[in-house]
């Protein structure tokens, strides 16, 4: 009798994957394995990003990174160097394939130390996404907050198209979503249809129903649903955006990120699960538009040669 196939004792790991805990200075942040995954961010003990617990199945995306897209690949079909693809149906209730292909992926801890962790996987050649690409993640804290960085590097044979971004749910202080004060500096909204969120016009924020969307002046967000991506922001003198929620006790949370990431896609988290509504406001910063592998570089499609590396950045600080 042949003796059964030995497989890794995962049983004492938490459902969420291997844990990381890095702190500097007022900064602690876990991090999980499973999609290397922003778990939990605090300042001096408050929250600024939606938890979960380490033996929960992540809800809706929360922390999760995104590659090799975010957003959505509008009924998973797409044409890259004259060839046709289909990807799995991630998102049935609308039909897409939401989000890429590592958010679930255990990835292996490749260097850790107190205040700094790197994650890697592999995304394999596959149907649908027939191109290899390594992802490495490192998320480190200091004095001025979480930065994380992604790096994907195409170590297959043929290019590659590559997106990618975060999915936090930032929280700026006591309250809802509703609560809070949104400054979001873009001049335009890529807007969608209402039933399937299918990307059609990108239209100046002013213009679009009354100027919901023109976030350029702070204003509390009140029962506005937001769930649309954005771009043409105000930057600095070094290209960083500022995407601000501050509460009303003046306490806040602030994500920052460079022209690597043209696109932000806003979230008011508006969903049927009570726990999970208007908990968090997602803010997510983004190389390329959703169903970029659709639109192509106009909309921030990157295309990754053999050997050759895109790397995006972002920040996390308090207020």
């Amino acid at each position: 009798m042949s003796a059964s196939p030995r497989t890794a004792d995962t049983s004492s790991q938490p459902l969420s994957g291997t844990e990381c805990s890095i702190s500097a200075g007022p900064y602690t942040a876990t991090i999980a394995s499973i999609g290397a995954t922003l778990r939990s961010l605090r300042y001096d003990g408050r929250d600024l990003v939606v938890p979960f617990d380490a033996d929960e199945v992540r809800p809706v995306f929360r922390g999760a990174v995104l590659a090799p897209w975010p957003n959505r690949v509008v009924d998973g079909r797409y044409s890259f160097a004259g060839q046709d693809h289909l990807l799995a149906l991630s998102e049935p209730e609308r039909g897409h394939a939401l989000h890429g292909l590592v958010a679930w992926a255990d990835f292996a801890v490749a260097e850790r130390a107190d205040d700094r962790v790197v994650l890697t996987t592999t995304i394999p050649a596959q149907l649908g996404y027939p191109f290899r690409v390594e992802v490495a993640v490192t998320h480190q804290v200091d004095e001025q907050g979480l930065h994380t960085t992604i790096t994907g590097t195409n170590t297959g044979p043929d290019a590659a198209p590559w997106g990618t971004g975060p999915h936090p749910y930032l929280v700026a202080g006591p309250g809802h979503v509703d609560d809070w004060t949104l400054h979001l500096p873009a001049q335009q909204v890529l807007e969608v249809t209402p039933d399937r969120l299918v990307p059609t016009a990108l239209s100046p924020v002013a213009d679009v129903d009354d100027g919901v969307f023109d976030l350029r002046v702070p204003e509390r967000i009140g029962s506005r649903f937001i769930d649309h991506a954005f771009t043409g922001f105000d930057r600095d003198a070094d290209g960083t955006a500022t995407v601000r929620v501050t509460a009303a006790d003046g306490s806040g949370v602030r994500m920052t990120f460079g022209p690597e990431c043209p696109w932000v896609q806003v979230h008011t988290a508006d969903h049927v699960v009570p726990e999970y509504h208007r908990v968090g406001l997602a803010v997510e910063p983004m190389t390329c538009a959703p169903d970029a592998f659709n639109a192509g570089a106009e909309r921030g499609l990157l295309v990754v040669e053999p050997g050759e590396s895109a790397t995006a950045s972002w920040m996390i600080t308090a207020v």
